[in-house]
């Protein structure tokens, strides 16, 4: 029981972290970028989207680059506390959240671009702030349309193989996300255990995503 319950408990884990995480980003840069005019506006659109093409195994091999014991980043915090961020279940999150941010980026920047210019201009015009404008007309019409790219980046982090194997590695016990679970025991002649984990991992996500779904028709 153990070897299922683990990583599934791990999956949702770092799926609510790697969501939770490209929420915050997605929503302010994306915001950011839709508010403001500067030269490389889409060049920076374009680079944060970019890991949306890209097979996840390169994704995961430009994080090792930057994040691994050697890398850009990761050499700085080995120094600094002697800790590595590889092979964690941090890894995974950030590997998901990679992944799955330039989902809740895109979302939110274009249910920012939907909202009524007109709107906007009347706040402004009744002396109303940036961010008084932002909290009071432009979030509240544009929040169904960041909800819905959180649930997808959610369902996308929850999926994330490529770029977790090669950022977390798969340690059973330790960072085995259900993913890389169906794989291993797919790929050592376990093919009954992982056809169950298969269907446990199915049954989730359509329950997940249909309550969504009914939640969104509710509240519409």
């Amino acid at each position: 029981m153990g070897a299922i319950s683990f990583p599934l408990i791990l999956s949702l884990k770092v799926a609510l972290c790697a969501t939770f995480l490209a929420a915050l980003f997605g929503i302010a840069v994306g915001y950011f970028i839709y508010a403001r005019h500067f030269a490389g506006k889409e060049i920076l659109d374009t680079l944060i989207t970019v890991p949306l093409v890209l097979p996840p195994t390169v994704t995961g091999l430009y994080l090792m680059y930057v994040f691994g014991r050697n890398g850009l980043i990761g050499s700085f915090i080995y120094d600094l506390t002697g800790m590595s961020i590889m092979f964690s279940w941090q890894a995974a999150v950030l590997a998901s959240f990679v992944v799955a941010v330039p989902i809740t980026f895109k979302t939110t920047r274009t249910a920012f671009e939907a909202v009524d210019k007109n709107l906007i201009e009347i706040s402004y015009v009744l002396g109303k702030s940036e961010s008084k404008t932002f909290f009071t007309i432009i979030f509240p019409l544009a929040w169904k349309g960041i909800a819905s790219g959180l649930v997808l980046a959610f369902a996308r982090a929850l999926g994330e193989f490529g770029a977790t194997l090669m950022l977390a590695g798969n340690i059973e016990g330790k960072t085995n996300t259900v993913p890389l679970t169906i794989y291993s025991l797919a790929t050592s002649g376990k093919e009954y255990e992982a056809h169950i984990l298969a269907l446990i991992f199915t049954v989730f996500s359509f329950v997940f995503l249909y309550t969504v779904k009914k939640l969104g028709h509710r509240h519409a």
